[in-house]
């Protein structure tokens, strides 16, 4: 819908939504829309169907758009628009176009273009604003050295992070409820676009390191969205809730944050939120719909629940809710709710009953409690339809258990057994660098002494090959930031591998020297010499472990690298 407000301003509405080929997640997003010279003509026009024989390119008289000249009011429908004729213009006089959105009103709107963008601001005054700004933001973290390409490829990344998740709220504090009519009123800002079965491995991590006022805020925004619908984000996207991919992915970004000292957010009814999608029977569980046999046998079976548009992903689904229950096993032990920790501790490890020694690979279980017969782990590699797996192959996500890596090594008979596969995935092309379930893959090697130069090469192959600035490069979808997040982390020299846990695995960085401006003070990451680590100090200590803790970094506060040319 648009409507003629003067003779240089419009408002009006859209209807968005349908994410994911979802058609009831709709939402409006409204407008208003400002001009600075008074046009000569102006006025609606609406599409139609072509006339007969016409099939010319848009011009506005061949019967392909109807134009209303005399009509003042409002019009509706699809494909309708308001168009500005300028005759009088001058030699370099330039037309600005200004507007002011919002997911409330067009009152709202209306007050954001005036609280944005006042009167008598210019076009320039405002870029400039904005460059200052994403100077700021981008400015948090400083890197020296590397190649201009590799610098280009870090900010680029840096930026890709900083998108999503976005402003939800107005000026006034005001948005639209979650699955709800009406509108809520925020004290902070309300966030919104929570790609978390993405997001939840790495992009929170970094906003928790790095902004940590914004991700408080998306804390925040994540907990008011259970007290106005009953159940914690998925994939939620302006207020709708689109059930995309599958798990608990709110629970390790809300225990990360937690753990790392990020707690300026009602914990105890997150606590609620979370023991409830983690306890509630399937059939009331929105969450987790597939989650009675998962209490009862330890794993999803093939065919209990195939209700979303990709099929049956019964491991895909379980192994996501090993991580959540993992993760809600920390927060209740720091809690002080032990025996809610132990119960979600042993429902974590439930991921053994998948391990095949056959096929060496997760593999698919029968409602009979039998492998599936016949199998091949390679299948979904290209994100064909495949039986348990979502959007990847058995491979893919096998050694995704980062809360016992230790204890899959064991399943797997030892931890040489466990390297050599893991070796592997990577050599054999079983890796797919823009799927998020093996996304973590390479810091694994260096769970295990002596074999850490294998995590350093690899991500610095990684990074080389699928990280560039040409028009390709990222690999594949961004999923809101959490391939550029990889990027970033690994770069730095640093990866929060286990989500839920708070501590980080090394790696060789990028750079010569990185400064991370966090809210415990200025992060120093130095790097000197090239290849893989000889030696690190943190603090100006020896520092002989790969895995550390996110306190014990902040307060080393200098991390030093020291690298040479041979394993």
């Amino acid at each position: 819908m648009v409507r003629r407000v003067s003779a240089t301003e419009i408002e009006g509405m859209k209807l968005l939504g349908t994410f994911c080929y979802n058609p009831q997640k709709v939402f409006p997003v409204y407008f208003v829309l400002r001009v600075s010279k008074t046009p000569s003509a102006s006025g609606y026009w609406k599409k139609q169907r072509p006339m007969t024989g016409v099939e010319a390119e848009w011009t506005p008289d061949n019967g392909k758009y109807k134009l209303y000249t005399e009509y003042g009011r409002e019009l509706a429908g699809d494909d309708v628009g308001y168009w500005f004729t300028f005759d009088d213009l001058q030699e370099g006089e330039q037309v600005e176009v200004r507007m002011g959105i919002s997911y409330v009103s067009t009152e709202n709107a209306r007050k954001n273009l005036d609280a944005e963008q006042p009167a008598g601001t210019t076009f320039d005054a405002i870029r400039t604003a904005a460059r200052e700004q994403w100077d700021k933001d981008l400015g948090r973290i400083r890197v020296e050295g590397g190649t201009k390409e590799q610098q280009t490829v870090f900010y680029t990344a840096l930026y890709h992070a900083l998108i999503h998740p976005n402003l939800l709220s107005d000026v006034n504090g005001e948005y639209p409820l979650m699955e709800r009519a009406g509108t809520g009123l925020t004290e902070g800002e309300r966030y919104t676009v929570f790609s978390l079965w993405d997001t939840y491995r790495n992009l929170h991590q970094l906003m928790t390191l790095v902004y940590p006022e914004r991700q408080r805020e998306m804390l925040r925004s994540m907990v008011a969205m259970y007290d106005e619908w009953g159940w914690l984000p998925k994939w939620e996207l302006y207020g709708r809730e689109t059930f995309t991919m599958e798990g608990d992915p709110s629970i390790p970004v809300l225990v990360d944050s937690w753990m790392k000292g990020l707690r300026d957010f009602d914990v105890e009814k997150a606590y609620e939120a979370m023991r409830k999608s983690a306890t509630t029977p399937g059939a009331q569980n929105r969450m987790r719909p597939d989650i009675d046999p998962y209490v009862e046998r330890g794993y999803v079976p093939l065919g209990f629940y195939a209700g979303d548009l990709s099929g049956d992903n019964s491991v895909s689904h379980a192994l996501e809710y090993y991580i959540a229950d993992h993760a809600l096993s920390l927060l209740a032990d720091s809690l002080g709710k032990h025996d809610d920790a132990k119960l979600f501790r042993e429902r974590s490890l439930g991921y053994r009953h998948y391990y095949s020694p056959e096929s060496g690979t997760f593999r698919p279980i029968t409602k009979e409690g039998e492998f599936l017969t016949p199998f091949d782990p390679q299948q979904g590699a290209n994100f064909e339809a495949v039986p348990g797996f979502h959007e990847g192959s058995a491979w893919n996500y096998t050694f995704y258990v980062p809360h016992d890596v230790e204890g899959l090594a064991e399943l797997m008979g030892g931890k040489r057994k466990f390297v050599e596969k893991l070796q592997r995935v990577f050599d054999e092309g079983l890796y797919d660098p823009a799927n998020e379930p093996d996304i973590a893959y390479a810091y694994l090697f260096s769970y295990f002494r002596g074999e850490q130069w294998r995590t350093q090469l690899q991500t610095q192959r990684l990074l080389a090959e699928y990280f560039t600035t040409a028009p390709d490069g990222i690999p594949g979808n961004d999923d809101t930031g959490t391939m550029s997040a990889w990027a970033v982390f690994t770069m730095l020299g640093l990866y929060p591998d286990c989500p839920g846990e708070p501590f980080y695995t090394l790696t060789a960085p990028t750079f010569d020297r990185a400064e991370i401006d966090t809210d415990r003070g200025t992060l120093l990451i130095e790097k000197r010499g090239e290849g893989t680590i000889r030696r690190m100090t943190l603090g100006g200590k020896p520092l002989a472990k790969y895995r550390i803790g996110h306190d014990e970094l902040l307060r080393g506060g200098q991390l030093t690298f020291e690298l040479q040319n041979k394993r």
